[in-house]
C-alpha cells in the first residue's frame, strides 16, 4: 500500500520537476550570459564556445544512442539556416545586449518567442486564427511597452536600445520556429537536428570570433567567467536534451509550459545573482507577459507556438 503510494506520487510529480528543472536551467542562462560578458568574455567567443560544447556533447549522446548521421547530409542547408536563425545570430546578439540590460528584463523579452511564432503562423496558415490566442499576442505587446515606455521602468534608461536588439534576438528564434513548421517531415529527430544546428553555429562563428580575437578558451584554475560560459554549453545541452524527453513522456503542450517557468525564475535568478531590484513596471511587464503566454499556448495539440522560449526550441517531431 505504501509502496503504490509512493509510486503514484512520484509519477504525479515527475512531469513538474522536469518543468522545475528545465525552466530554471533556462532561466539561469540569461544571468550565467550576463556574468559571463561582464567578466571578461566577448558575444562572439561566448556564442561559438557555447554552440561548440553543446554541439559536442549532443554528439556524444548521438553516439550513444547509435543514430545514424547520415540523413543529415542532403539537409545541410536547411540545418545551415536554422542554425543562423536559432543558435548563431539570437545568440550574439543576446550577449551583445546582456551586459547592458538587468537579467529579468531579458529573460521577459524571450518569452515573446512562442508570442511572435503565433502571431506569424496566422497569414501563413500554419495556424487557425482565435481570438483568445491573439488577445495573448497584444498582451506581449503590453509587456514590452511597459518595459520601453515608463521612464523609470528599468534602472539605466541607455538600456532602452538594448531591449529591442534582445527582442530582435527572439525575432530570429520564432522565424526559425516558422522555418520548422514548414519542415515537419524532416525525419533526422529533434536531438540530432539540435547538434547538428550547434555545430554549424559554431563553424559559422568561428571566423568572425577568430578575426575579432574573441576566441574563448577556459582558463585554469577556473574563473567566474569559465563557470558561466561552460555552464551555458552544459545548460544548452542537459536541459535541451530534457525537453525532448519531456515530449515523449509528457507530451508537447505540457512540456511547452516550461515557458512559464523561464521567464519567472529567469527574473529571481537576476535578482539572486545580481541584487536586482526590478521596478514596478518590470513586475507588470512580467504579469503581462505570464497572461499572454496562458492565452497564447495551445490547450489540445502542438502547434508551431508552443515550442519553448529557448535557443534550442528544434523539438517539434518525434525523435527517430
Amino acid at each position: 500500500m505504501t509502496n503504490n503510494y509512493i509510486r503514484t506520487a512520484v509519477q504525479k510529480a515527475l512531469p513538474w520537476a522536469f518543468l522545475l528543472v528545465m525552466g530554471a536551467a533556462w532561466g539561469l542562462s540569461y544571468s550565467l550570459g550576463k556574468l559571463a560578458v561582464e567578466n571578461g568574455a566577448k558575444p562572439f567567443g561566448v556564442a561559438q564556445f557555447q554552440a561548440m560544447f553543446a554541439g559536442i556533447v549532443l554528439l556524444f549522446i548521438t553516439i550513444i544512442r547509435r543514430k545514424s548521421i547520415q540523413a543529415m547530409k542532403d539537409k545541410l542547408g536547411f540545418i545551415f539556416c536554422i542554425a543562423l536563425l536559432g543558435a548563431a545570430i539570437p545568440s550574439v546578439l543576446f550577449y551583445f545586449a546582456a551586459p547592458h540590460v538587468p537579467a529579468g528584463a531579458l529573460s521577459i523579452t524571450v518569452a515573446l518567442i512562442p508570442l511572435m511564432t503565433y502571431g506569424f503562423s496566422i497569414p501563413l496558415k500554419l495556424e487557425t486564427f482565435s481570438i483568445v490566442r491573439v488577445v495573448g499576442l497584444v498582451f506581449g505587446i503590453i509587456a514590452i511597452c511597459l518595459i520601453a515606455l515608463p521612464q523609470n521602468s528599468l534602472p539605466n534608461p541607455a538600456a532602452l536600445p538594448w531591449i529591442f536588439i534582445a527582442c530582435i534576438s527572439a525575432l530570429c528564434y520564432a522565424i526559425e520556429n516558422i522555418i520548422l513548421g514548414f519542415k515537419l517531415a524532416l525525419t533526422i529527430g529533434p536531438i540530432r537536428l539540435a547538434m547538428g544546428m550547434n555545430l554549424m553555429a559554431a563553424v559559422a562563428l568561428l571566423p568572425v570570433t577568430i578575426l575579432t580575437d574573441s576566441f574563448f578558451i577556459p582558463s585554469f584554475p577556473p574563473q567566474i567567467v569559465d563557470y558561466a560560459v561552460i555552464g551555458l554549453g552544459l545548460i544548452t545541452a542537459v536541459a535541451y536534451t530534457m525537453f525532448v524527453l519531456s515530449v515523449a513522456l509528457f507530451g508537447s503542450v505540457f512540456s511547452s509550459q516550461v515557458g512559464y517557468v523561464v521567464t519567472l525564475t529567469g527574473v529571481f535568478w537576476g535578482m539572486l545573482i545580481f541584487g536586482e531590484n526590478p521596478s514596478v513596471w518590470i513586475w507588470l511587464s512580467l504579469l503581462a507577459m505570464i497572461v499572454g503566454l496562458v492565452l497564447v499556448t495551445p490547450k489540445k495539440k502542438t502547434s508551431t507556438s508552443s515550442i519553448v522560449s529557448s535557443p534550442d526550441s528544434t523539438s517539434r517531431s518525434e525523435e527517430q
